[in-house]
């Protein structure tokens, strides 16, 4: 490379210059061709290295690159040593990831290029926080076999306003976090504590972020109040997780000129899908409508028609929308309020599927066999449509399967389209069953409320075949969009799913030899032979544990921009395309389709792989950050719901099983509590992390996951979102054993007196 230099400019050998001419008036060259720089030379380089081997020597270019090596710093592609070189992250031992933190004060880094985790222990998480990013340098192997890593750099502080309980001792406060994944107190000054009192929740700006000599020091900018107030859950779950809620300025001008109905311009050059009889099936409290579907048969099987919202159509790349939508990441459902990832003159309106409203739509047209549920082939189009009719998931199951006549004669125009829907729909799950895909049988719940805001009850959410029949037809969409971006070699954002790791399987064979059952698949199990596997122990007794102990075995999905496939789907290529109002990796998937529809390339597409890798650890990060906030939540809300039921009893099923103890589902409550391993029989237990059990010492009495109990509820403690129970009646044995311990004791001394006389 570096002869080559000599008679061409690096601008001209930089493979990716095309890109970067249509990103930049005056661009430098591009991240990977700094990047075969640095690795070509095998050492760090300071910024008037890099700009001499770059033949960079004016100002404008050498602002450029210090600014695009600063961003490289800090999207952890490169880190800057003592003396101000650059090298290369995943490079001598340095990666660079996110932490995450645990309440005992350890953690692990999760690094950015995937592989297995380091340990940090509590000595190199003094100066992190949960969420923090950071490169680590691996410095060997802990006693259990863990890699371990060492602190190089702080890349990026994600924590900057903690939401907690405050406690006032003397001229200091702290503030416990209420994320117990941050384990360190904020220290707050008396002169900071804006009239906080002692045991109120409240909102702490971080002045001082954490170091190796010192814990984080903070102000209060906000009193919550007192954590039992209706609604109180969810806003100390949006500040714990800081959840975006406001609208920056600059959204707020961009959105200032929409509409509430689409320009005559912007239907140009689309084609027309308005007369066709599409529609939009979703829950009956659905507020938003992003996809609508029609269906017809063709000698060879169906037409499907799968029509998006064209939301990119609106956000456009580098806009201030489209710098918070990806600081949002997703949309975040809490049981009883939305927090959108667009802004709702969009997400309600231009960008929702309304019935008998013209609306631009990306459409996925595709053609299916009647054999066996394949795709004959696909097409991505830009459109116009008009959604017919705005039906729920109740509605079309009462016409198609129970066949309701007032509702057949209501909707009789859109009827066999809705037949053919749904004779492609058994084809289409005919065809899950014979490809593998996993299919668990979990129960979602929904938190009703009363009038006051409190939990009235906590209920199932049914789903009938209309549910299905939907998801059906989004999953095919979905992979008709991954095997067009891979056809085409466009660097893309796919869902992800890996296969379970070696020791996660070996763990499962060892659970699974115990109950006389086998997985086939050899040393690379396919979801096939998970499925056969839940298939064949349908009638067992034991089903729920077998199921529970295969699901904990997977891999969490992720985003990313390498395609290995998605396992539990049983697809080799699966990304998400169906809802881009509600997920930003979806609105990157739109954008990447009409570029190729534009004729563009790779070399011309404004997304690299490098940042594509860093949007799906973000797009990745903001989903377990809306799970992580939803489930805070709704754990409060649960807990709430028990404070009155302390005492009483309840049957249960044991969900899992831990060294400490038991955690319980109630039945017909969903709520889940721990049972101490203190709290059990009057004999010592040994946990069995393999066949996921804790095993009497002296009475052979084993409690496994699975096993149905009867429990009591002995408290609920609402700051640390836990319920505890006891086994039921076992107060009466406890106070047995506390007088035979009396009795003994008295006996003990008795004799000591004795002796002494």
């Amino acid at each position: 490379m570096a002869k080559r230099r000599g008679k061409k400019s690096a601008r001209e050998l930089d493979p990716y210059q095309a890109r970067e001419s249509k990103k930049y008036e005056n661009p430098i060259p591009s991240r990977e061709f700094i990047l075969d720089l640095l690795t070509e030379h095998g050492a760090p380089l300071g910024i008037a290295a890099i700009a001499e081997r770059l033949s960079l020597f004016e100002e404008d270019d050498l602002e450029a690159l210090r600014r695009r090596l600063n961003a490289m710093e800090r999207d952890g592609q490169l880190v800057r040593n003592r003396r101000n070189g650059f090298c290369i992250v995943n490079s001598k031992d340095l990666v660079s990831g996110r932490v995450i933190g645990h309440q005992d004060g350890f953690g692990f880094l999760k690094p950015d290029e995937g592989g297995d985790d380091l340990f940090l222990s509590p000595r190199q998480m003094r100066s992190l926080l949960h969420n923090d990013r950071a490169v680590m340098r691996v410095v060997g192997v802990d006693r259990r076999g863990r890699l371990e890593g060492a602190l190089v750099e702080v890349l990026e502080r994600n924590n900057h306003e903690i939401v907690g309980r405050l406690h006032h001792e003397g001229s200091v406060g702290f503030v416990v976090p209420d994320n117990k994944r941050l384990h360190l107190d904020i220290v707050i000054p008396e002169c900071d504590l804006a009239g906080a009192t002692h045991g109120q929740m409240v909102v702490a700006q971080i002045v001082e972020q954490p170091t190796k000599r010192s814990q984080p020091i903070g102000r209060i900018v906000e009193v919550l109040g007192d954590h039992m107030a209706p609604g109180m859950e969810i806003d100390i779950a949006i500040r714990t997780h800081e959840l975006p809620v406001e609208w920056p300025e600059a959204v707020a001008e961009e959105i200032r000129a929409l509409g509430k109905e689409v320009d005559e311009a912007a239907k140009q050059g689309r084609e027309d899908l308005r007369d066709l009889p599409l529609v939009t099936i979703d829950g009956i409290d659905a507020r938003d409508f992003d996809d609508a579907v029609y269906c017809e048969k063709t000698p060879k099987g169906w037409r499907l028609l799968v029509c998006i919202a064209d939301v990119s159509s609106y956000v456009t790349p580098k806009s201030a929308l489209d710098q918070e939508a990806l600081a949002r990441g997703n949309s975040v459902y809490f049981p009883d309020r939305v927090i959108p990832m667009l802004p709702e003159v969009l997400s309600n309106g231009l960008c929702s599927l309304n019935p008998d409203t013209d609306r631009l739509c990306m459409a996925c047209e595709l053609y299916i066999s009647k054999e066996d549920g394949r795709i004959i082939r696909s097409r991505f189009f830009e459109a116009v449509m008009r959604s017919h009719a705005r039906l729920t998931y109740d509605q079309v199951a009462a016409m198609v399967v129970e066949r309701d006549p007032e509702l057949r004669s209501q909707y009789a125009q859109l009827l066999p389209h809705l037949h053919e829907l749904y004779a492609l729909y058994k084809v289409l799950h005919h065809a899950r069953s014979l490809r593998g895909a996993i299919d668990f049988d979990t129960t979602e719940t929904r938190i009703q409320f009363n009038d006051e805001q409190k939990v009235e009850r906590i209920v199932p959410v049914q789903r009938n075949d209309a549910h299905r029949m939907i998801e059906e037809c989004m999953l095919i969409a979905n992979v008709a969009a991954a095997r067009f971006l891979q056809r085409k070699k466009l660097p893309a954002l796919y869902r992800i799913h890996e296969a379970p790791s070696e020791q996660k399987l070996t763990d499962l064979r060892e659970f699974l030899n115990e109950l006389a059952l086998g997985l086939s698949g050899g040393k690379k199990p396919t979801a096939k032979d998970y499925a056969e596997l839940l298939d064949s122990v349908q009638g067992r007794p034991d089903r729920h544990l077998i199921q529970t102990v295969l699901l904990r075995s997977m891999a969490q999905a992720v985003y990313g921009p390498d395609n290995v496939g998605h396992f539990g789907l049983a697809y080799p290529e699966y990304t998400h395309f169906t809802s881009p109002i509600r997920r930003y990796p979806d609105l990157l998937v739109h954008r990447a389709i009409k570029h190729l529809l534009a004729d563009g390339t790779a070399e011309d597409f404004e997304y690299s792989h490098p940042k594509l890798l860093a949007l799906g650890e973000q797009c990745s990060s903001t989903e377990r950050r809306a799970d992580e906030a939803t489930r805070d939540a709704t754990d409060w809300l649960k807990c709430e719901y028990m404070l009155d039921k302390v005492g009483e009893q309840f049957d249960g099923i044991i969900t899992s099983v831990n060294s400490f103890g038991v955690f319980v589902e109630l039945d017909q409550i969903y709520v889940d509590g721990l049972v101490h391993i203190t709290a059990l029989d009057n004999d010592y237990y040994h946990f069995d992390p393999v066949g996921h059990r804790l095993n009497g010492e002296r009475s052979g009495k084993v409690y496994r996951l699975g096993d149905a109990i009867r429990i009591q509820v002995a408290a609920v403690n609402l700051d640390d979102k836990k319920i505890d129970f006891v086994l039921a009646n076992s107060d009466t044995k406890n106070e047995t054993s506390s007088v035979k311990s009396k009795r003994k004791s008295k006996r003990k001394s008795r004799r000591r007196k004795k002796a002494q006389k």
